[in-house]
């Protein structure tokens, strides 16, 4: 095991600036997500870590040894006993499950075994299938062996560069646990990489957010997803419904009425973020809340998305997750109560991103 540390990590091709000053600290034995969009620079982080990409500045250390510094030190990505596990597992397809899974052992390693077995009881899967080739196994199965070659060698910090896409929901979610549970029983430091909110919230003891080449936030789950650093992230990182509010003493009056601020108070003109978990729809008049009307409906199975629009005279069109819609249909009038604390961002964020005053949820 060992930790990692990045600071002010620099890259830039041509005038195009990648990342922009990152600094990452994952501490030993756990795993960090890296989230981000396509092209916010979380590849060319990971690669800069593992040594397949020079840094235009700035030092990377693991377990507390300098591999990247600014002078000059790059130390060979077959030196730094790191772990990798790329988009797809790129398997070698001529090899079989036990070859792929040895790749990287030492020859006298190699012919006992003996790791090429524990490594394939770390991912969960049994012995009998070191014998088969990649294009006998299923989508899920290649990426456990993938992760098998990974921590075969023992490195110090495994890195994992989006090793879930193009799995179904399904086959995803077995796979993430099954990875989860062979990171531990390593006991391995890990950094994932991924553009899937849900696969960093659910994966990730802490998630730090890339946006154009700089970290805006590193955050437990919990908090991240609570207490978002700005409205872009808040809706990056989750569904939200946005109104505007009018701030004061850790209070907010908005179109739901006066609501409990959580975070820091700002004073003054607000955007007020709302998850759509935590609009209760109510079909009692009696019920208080605000009134609204149900203008489209959408059935995801365990949950229903309701699209409602606000009595407030301006249209406003928000939406609510629920899991017991309770029958209620298009046309059908309705009440809306906010649970718990909502966010607060300044109103220059909302009106200088230009967007309407409430996102449309989708489906988790």
């Amino acid at each position: 095991m060992a930790d990692l540390e990045c600071r002010d990590l620099r890259k830039a091709y041509g005038g195009h600036v990648v990342l922009a000053g990152v600094d990452l600290t994952v501490p030993e034995g756990t795993l960090t997500a890296i989230l981000g969009s396509s092209g916010s620079g979380k590849t060319t982080l990971l690669r800069i870590v593992i040594g397949f990409v020079v840094a235009d500045g700035g030092t990377v250390s693991i377990d507390g040894k300098l591999a990247t510094d600014s002078g000059g030190t790059h130390v060979r990505p077959d030196k730094r006993a790191i772990g990798y596990v790329a988009q797809e597992g790129a398997l070698f397809p001529h090899l079989s499950v036990a070859q792929n899974v040895g790749f990287g052992l030492a020859r006298a390693e190699r012919k006992r075994g003996s790791r090429i077995g524990e490594a394939l009881d770390l991912v969960g899967l049994a012995r009998g299938y070191a014998d088969r080739r990649p294009h006998e196994l299923s989508g899920g199965e290649q990426r456990r062996v993938a992760l098998a070659r990974a921590l075969a060698p023992r490195p110090a910090l495994v890195l994992l560069d989006e090793p879930f896409s193009g799995l179904d929901a399904a086959l995803r979610g077995e796979t993430r646990a099954a990875v989860l549970d062979a990171l531990a029983g390593a006991g391995a430091t890990a950094v994932l990489v991924t553009h899937d909110q849900g696969e960093a919230l659910s994966m990730g003891r802490e998630v730090a957010v890339l946006r154009d080449g700089q970290l805006v936030q590193t955050a437990a789950p919990d908090t991240l997803y609570r207490t978002p650093a700005d409205l872009d992230l808040a809706r990056f990182v989750g569904d939200a419904v946005v109104v505007p509010g009018v701030a004061r003493e850790g209070r907010v009056v908005c179109t739901f009425g006066t609501l409990d601020v959580r975070g820091d108070a700002i004073a003054g003109a607000v955007a007020v973020m709302i998850r759509p978990e935590q609009i209760r729809v109510m079909r009692s008049a009696d019920a208080g809340g605000v009134p609204a009307r149900i203008v489209g409906l959408s059935f995801y199975g365990a949950e229903t998305v309701l699209q409602m629009e606000l009595a407030d005279g301006l249209g406003t069109v928000v939406a609510a997750r629920t899991f017991d819609s309770a029958g209620a249909g298009a046309g059908d009038d309705v009440r809306l109560l906010v649970d718990g604390p909502v966010v607060t961002y300044p109103a220059t964020d909302a009106k200088r991103e230009g967007r309407g005053v409430a996102a449309t949820p989708t489906a988790s």
